[in-house]
């Protein structure tokens, strides 16, 4: 059997192989869902398949902003709204969490590197919050969740200088 009769796309017609998508083929259709299931199966583990870097990996994306008087969490949430999110609060760790969408049928799709499904981001907080007195609110596809401190978490931080090391001490 010659080499060139199991290339699909040199025997009866000239198509190449970068051409995308063909619906009548059975096998293209397999491949491509084949991978859409293992993308959709390692985006749960929040990695990409055989070592990749995922596109999800701690998605959405935050800002962690400490002051004297709060703490302010941004989170990046592009093609959402705030009817598609979920803030709580709960055992010191602020969850953020919702789902996006996709506007349009998977038949109608021929390529995408958009992300579509269920999103949940935790982040551990090392301060005391005054949980009654968070506010969220969400603008230009941008989240932010402003947590005041509360009294114990203001006290004052006392610096501690640091000296340099004397030539005695270094081998």
């Amino acid at each position: 059997m010659n080499m060139r009769d199991l290339i699909p796309w040199g025997r009866s017609h000239q198509t190449t192989p970068s051409r995308y998508r063909d619906e009548g083929d059975p096998f293209m259709t397999l491949h491509r869902e084949m991978n859409r299931l293992f993308d959709d199966v390692f985006r749960g583990f929040d990695m990409a398949p055989f070592g990749g870097v995922s596109r999800m990996a701690s998605w959405p994306h935050v800002e962690v902003v400490d002051n004297d008087k709060d703490v302010r969490i941004s989170a990046e949430l592009p093609g959402l709204e705030d009817k598609d999110v979920e803030v709580l609060i709960g055992d010191g760790v602020l969850t953020i969490r919702g789902e996006k969408k996709s506007a349009i049928e998977d038949k109608e799709r021929a390529f995408s590197e958009r992300t579509y499904g269920r999103f949940e981001r935790r982040i551990p907080l090392a301060w005391e919050v005054e949980e009654d007195k968070i506010e969220a609110s969400f603008k230009n596809g941008v989240l932010t969740v402003t947590l005041p401190k509360s009294a114990e978490s203001r006290s004052e931080v006392k610096r501690i200088a640091v000296n340099r090391a004397s030539e005695e001490t270094k081998h």
